[in-house]
């Protein structure tokens, strides 16, 4: 069976950076994937902003999907300004049904940006209603209600991330090291988020883009160490110990509720 997964992120790079890897392995099993930033991200850079940079910024998703091997899309929200309104709960609802998705991803509804807050939340609200036939009716009910499932994340309160699978990705981290290569606003620029405020960045462009390339993908070694139980319960105790990268999901309350069998069955090993 032919999946098909849409996953939710703030800005342009939040998918590529929290679900990656696992695209890449589900577009390489054949699996549909689609990513969608909530806002175009016009806002992040502190040389740069406006219809420039959400252009820009637009330019480098499409490539990272390319690389991928899946669909993306940005909705023309401005950055930093994300609300969970009842028109953006229609959108949202109305992009997972005309997906016909069987996965949903997600942020945490206690992330540290609002628009990621946000992206949750609405999410989390279209749960209930993608579904519902007479919640707009100009698109087609799914048929099914999908499974939703947060990003990994560090963030204790009010409650800390809940690891329902975990998914190694060594085979894939050469795309996702690809995929922070061609995000330059965000991961290379002098004037980036990281290039400003990552400690020890090195001052010349070339050092620059290999140091916060390097710490991004080591966020997926932490995650590997982390989570090594339950690699090792996943993959068998000489592959899970083997496992270098990996990303973690864990299941929202709402929607399906897959047993462990069946959540071992919708993810990539």
């Amino acid at each position: 069976m032919t999946l098909r997964i849409i996953a939710f992120g703030a800005h342009p790079d939040d998918c590529e950076l929290a679900a990656g890897g696992v695209a890449a392995k589900w577009a390489a099993a054949g699996h549909k994937v689609k990513f969608v930033a909530t806002t175009n991200g016009d806002v992040g850079h502190f040389a740069t902003a406006g219809g420039p940079l959400a252009l820009r910024r637009m330019s480098e998703v499409k490539r990272c999907a390319e690389l991928l091997g899946i669909t993306t899309q940005v909705l023309d929200i401005h950055d930093g300004e994300l609300m969970p309104t009842l028109e953006n709960r229609r959108t949202i609802a109305r992009l997972i049904r005309d997906w016909q998705a069987d996965v949903v991803l997600c942020h945490r509804n206690n992330d540290y940006h609002p628009d990621h807050r946000y992206t949750g939340i609405l999410v989390e609200d279209a749960a209930v209603l993608v579904c519902a036939p007479f919640f707009v009716p100009d698109t087609l009910p799914c048929t099914k209600n999908p499974v939703f499932l947060y990003y990994g994340d560090d963030f204790q309160k009010p409650c800390p991330f809940e690891p329902h699978i975990v998914v190694g990705t060594d085979e894939v981290i050469d795309k996702k090291r690809g995929c922070i290569e061609l995000m330059p606003s965000q991961f290379a620029d002098k004037d980036s988020w990281l290039g400003r405020y990552l400690p020890g960045v090195p001052d010349d462009d070339e050092g620059r883009k290999n140091y916060i390339r390097e710490w991004l993908i080591d966020r997926g070694a932490a995650a590997a160490n982390k989570y090594r139980a339950q690699l090792v319960a996943r993959y068998g105790e000489a592959q899970g110990n083997a496992i270098k990268y990996a990303e973690a999901f864990e299941v929202c309350q709402y929607g399906a509720q897959p047993t462990a069998a069946e959540l071992n069955e919708l993810f990539p090993r």
